[in-house]
This record gives C-alpha cells, sequence and structure tokens, in this order.
C-alpha cells in the first residue's frame, strides 16, 4: 500500500513540473448563469442558474492559449402562458435544464491580466423536466451547439470572466415550426490549482 501510494505521488509531482514547464495549467471554476430561450412559447426575460466544473489551459504561444473547459450548468425557465396550448400535454410552469458543457476557447492575450475568449461551445443535455408525454419522447434535444465570446482577468491563480453565448440549433424537438434558440450570460471565478 505504501509503495503504491509513493509511486501515485511520485507520478503526480512528475506530470506536476512537466505540466509546468509545458505551459500547461489546471483549475476548477465557477458562477453564475444568466440564460433565456427564445421561442414562441417562453417569457422574454433571463432567468438565474449556476456552473461548476474545470478547465485546462494549453499554452500556444506568448499570445495565445488554449482553453477547454467541462462544466454542468443548471438553470429553471418560467413558460409563457400559451406554452400548455401549444404543448397540449405539458402542463408546466417553469422548465429545467441541466447541460454538462465542453466549451474549447482561445484566449487572446493582450496583456498578462487580460485575454479577450472566443470558441465554441457543445452541450450535452444531462437533466430536463420537460417531456411530451403523450409521444414518449423528450421536447427537447440531445445537444446544443453555441458561440462563445468573452473576456477573463488574470489576478495571480485567480481569474474572473464573464462570456456570451449565443445558440446556433434549435433545441425544439417537440414541434419543429417553434424554434428554441438558447442565449446565455457565463459570469464566475476560476482558480489554476497548478
Amino acid at each position: 500500500m505504501l509503495k503504491k501510494s509513493l509511486s501515485l505521488l511520485f507520478s503526480i509531482m512528475i506530470f506536476s513540473s512537466f505540466a509546468f514547464s509545458q505551459g500547461i495549467h489546471v483549475g476548477a471554476k465557477g458562477g453564475a448563469d444568466m440564460q433565456k430561450i427564445d421561442g414562441n412559447n417562453f417569457n422574454n426575460k433571463f432567468a438565474f442558474g449556476y456552473h461548476f466544473g474545470g478547465f485546462v489551459q494549453l499554452k500556444l504561444s506568448s499570445a495565445f492559449t488554449l482553453q477547454p473547459e467541462l462544466y454542468y450548468s443548471e438553470v429553471n425557465f418560467d413558460t409563457a402562458n400559451n406554452f400548455s396550448q401549444t404543448y397540449q400535454s405539458i402542463d408546466i410552469s417553469k422548465i429545467k435544464f441541466g447541460y454538462l458543457n465542453l466549451p474549447i476557447l482561445l484566449n487572446i492575450n493582450l496583456s498578462k491580466k487580460l485575454a479577450l475568449q472566443a470558441g465554441p461551445r457543445f452541450g450535452i443535455l444531462s437533466k430536463s423536466n420537460l417531456s411530451v408525454k403523450n409521444q414518449a419522447k423528450d421536447a427537447v434535444k440531445s445537444g446544443d451547439i453555441a458561440m462563445v465570446g468573452g473576456v477573463q482577468v488574470k489576478l495571480s491563480s485567480l481569474y474572473v470572466y464573464g462570456r456570451y453565448q449565443v445558440g446556433l440549433n434549435n433545441i425544439n424537438d417537440a414541434i419543429s415550426t417553434d424554434k428554441w434558440k438558447s442565449q446565455s450570460l457565463h459570469i464566475g471565478v476560476a482558480l489554476k490549482i497548478f
């Protein structure tokens, strides 16, 4: 047991020293999401949610860093008055969505402390209280693709970020004539672990 523990500790130390020397950093992140769905059956307001997860930074040059992330986000939306008329098999006033998200961001380093961020985000639906009971299928597509743009401020090992994300695909899987597209403001803090 001691031998395995020492071997694991030694492996972590080797990986950490390699990561530092190669410009690879790993960290944790979390914060608030303000999301809305553009569609005829939703209130045209942002709803509050949360997100938490992690990130990896790969230094490409002094000007560019690749930052893939993996995080979970969840939000509750209010439906409009005509929602239950359009979707007669669904009688619900609040809709809950949970997504596992994978953005792949390019950081354009304007200085040592400030970076612009841009790239795609792929979301996989992991939780929803919305289903079309009579048709025995989900009303929401299992994937959401978005474009991301924002800024990130570096304060030593702490980062503060703000991003705008706009959905590119229709996430409504129940009625094709009613298009649902997501929008979100993604604000939070991240801590570089190593």
